[in-house]
């Protein structure tokens, strides 16, 4: 029969082991937290493009982060291979550049702040933007820093954020560590950031889609001849150092904006029989502008050889929101040829009464060269007359002012954007009605044909919160659906065109992230708390034991058994 008085004792041994078990598990989570215990704040974080050129890799090929944080007052000297710097973007120095971007030297991270200002959704519309020299000198800081950035192949993260309270804090905080000599490791403790993110994976097939619309004009009574044309183009997607950042409000908002308005503006003549012209007037809104505007070529390649040379020229419209000082006809064919000449001349006449400013460019097109500087050079190509009107006097290199991360609202004059719908659209309307070199107004102001500044500054706060990374944006995108839907309203005909990027350009995914930011402890103080703790514990458990089975029992769980005996038959 078993002893209750056994039992009893048993029931009391499992007791307490099995607080002490407990205790013992608690005490393990406590220090496992300790590590990671205090959150300091959690920020949206927009990585730095990722993507290869005819398989030559560019930007950054790393998406996530688990290092400490330093600042700008990183000792010189220091080994930052596993620390991520934090660096607002006016601290930026052309030695940091040139030694950790330029040149690759070793890092675990980099988190760029910019200032709020070049938050799409906080940039408040203006008017101008030369009064401010802050602003402007931050943005070509940052334009700088874009180009060298893309045009980079980068072995570790890059993210960039705003500027905020709490980053400002935690800065400030990491700034006087660093300051007094102690910068954030294992042992010192400071600030630790994290972004848990999978290895970016290759986008297949990203799509790019072209809309196109008419307006067709009249034909006198039993004509059977085609109409010339007249095409209206504008590239509205983008390109930048941050996808999710780049909304291109300027290049290419403004062409954006232009080409609905004309639209606008002549669908009311040609929506009356007897104000019709005899031109058709094509509109069109391509992708892939920053990769050699590839949407336009193959826009173009679908045409029949019939609408193609009923086509007398094409205007292209690019970055028209920064033409302040003055407007550009960039063109491929001499400035002697006919249709070069027509063009020119009828944006001067209108450009003089409007004190407006308007200069001519040539640039002839090497065939042998894939590269394409200006949309009209993909006409030209085809031996259509085309010409680029710009607020850009020069041609831009390869993704560069493609509508970067510093090409926002803040920096978009709404009345260049203005004055150059009625350049264009005056110049259009005296040439299809006939009236070349005359002063006559057709679309005068607080008339029915006004350019509306209403209009036009609800479509530029569009683009300026609209990303357009052709990439990123696909096929059924509530963009592309509320461009279509008004080019609609507007002119007829209206269909897209799907198609791919060139297989020349690759590109990653994850372009969004979320940072965790941590205020970590030193070693020593976890020593010292899991000495604090140990101690506890094994007080709790002898009182326990004590309290429990005495004191005999406790000094007998740590007494060595006696050795058992063998009996010897």
């Amino acid at each position: 029969m078993a002893d209750p008085g056994n039992n009893t004792h048993s029931d009391q041994r499992q007791h307490v082991f099995a607080s002490f078990y407990s205790i013992i598990t608690l005490a393990f989570i406590l220090l496992a937290c300790v590590e990671l215990g205090d959150a300091s704040t959690v920020v949206d974080v927009y990585r730095l493009i990722q993507y290869d050129i005819s398989g030559a890799p560019f930007g950054s090929r790393v998406a996530s982060i688990n290092h400490h944080a330093a600042s700008s007052l990183f000792a010189p000297g220091s080994d930052l291979s596993r620390t991520v710097l934090v660096l607002p973007l006016r601290e930026l120095n052309q030695t940091f550049i040139r030694e950790y971007i330029e040149q690759g030297k070793p890092l675990g991270g980099l988190l760029l702040l910019l200032p709020q200002f070049f938050r799409s959704e906080d940039s408040q519309t203006v008017v101008g933007h030369a009064d401010n020299s802050d602003k402007e000198k931050m943005k070509r800081l940052l334009a700088d820093l874009e180009q060298k950035l893309i045009h980079s192949t980068i072995q570790y993260p890059v993210y960039f954020a705003f500027e905020d309270e709490d980053l400002d804090k935690v800065l400030a905080d990491i700034k006087k560590n660093d300051a007094a000599g102690q910068p954030a490791t294992a042992t010192t403790g400071g600030y630790k950031l994290i972004v848990s993110s999978p290895a970016p994976k290759k986008l297949a097939s990203p799509a790019i889609t072209n809309i196109q619309g008419w307006l067709p004009g009249s034909k006198a009574d039993g004509s059977s001849n085609q109409l010339p044309t007249i095409a209206i183009v504008a590239s509205y997607d983008t390109f930048g150092a941050a996808p999710a950042l780049s909304v291109g409000s300027d290049s290419n908002g403004g062409g954006v904006v232009a080409l609905l308005e004309i639209a606008r503006l002549f669908s009311i003549l040609y929506s009356n029989p007897n104000t019709r012209g005899k031109y058709n007037i094509l509109f069109g809104l391509t992708s892939g502008g920053p990769y050699n505007y590839n949407g336009t070529q193959k826009w173009l390649r679908s045409f029949d050889q019939r609408l193609r040379e009923s086509i007398d020229y094409a205007i292209c419209l690019n970055s028209l929101g920064s033409g302040d000082n003055g407007l550009w006809v960039h063109v491929s064919k001499p400035p002697e040829n006919a249709y070069v000449k027509q063009i020119f001349e009828g944006l001067s006449k209108v450009a003089d009464e409007l004190s407006l400013k308007v200069g001519l460019k040539h640039k002839k097109i090497n065939v042998s060269n894939s590269r394409v500087a200006w949309e009209h050079e993909q006409f030209s190509r085809l031996r259509v007359t085309a010409a680029t009107l710009s607020g850009l006097s020069v041609a831009p290199e390869l993704l560069e002012n493609t509508g970067g991360i510093s090409d926002n609202r803040e920096f978009v004059s709404e009345a260049a954007v203005i004055r150059s719908v009625k350049l264009v659209a005056e110049s259009l309307a005296r040439h299809i009605y006939g009236q070349e070199g005359k002063n006559v107004d057709i679309f005068v102001d607080n008339s029915s044909l006004a350019v509306n500044p209403s209009y036009i500054r609800s479509w530029l706060d569009l683009l300026s919160r609209t990303p357009r990374v052709a990439p990123f944006l696909s096929k059924d995108d509530a963009f592309i659906t509320a461009l279509k839907k008004e080019l609609a309203d507007h002119v007829a005909e209206v269909n897209l065109q799907h198609d791919v990027i060139d297989g020349m350009f690759t590109f990653y995914d994850s372009a969004i992230n979320t940072l965790q930011i941590y205020q970590v402890v030193s070693v020593t103080f976890d020593l010292l708390l899991l000495l604090v703790l140990g101690s506890y514990l094994i007080t709790l458990f002898s009182f326990l034991v004590i309290t429990t089975r005495g004191l005999d029992d406790l000094i007998s769980l740590f007494r060595r058994p006696p050795p058992r005996k063998i009996k010897v038959v």
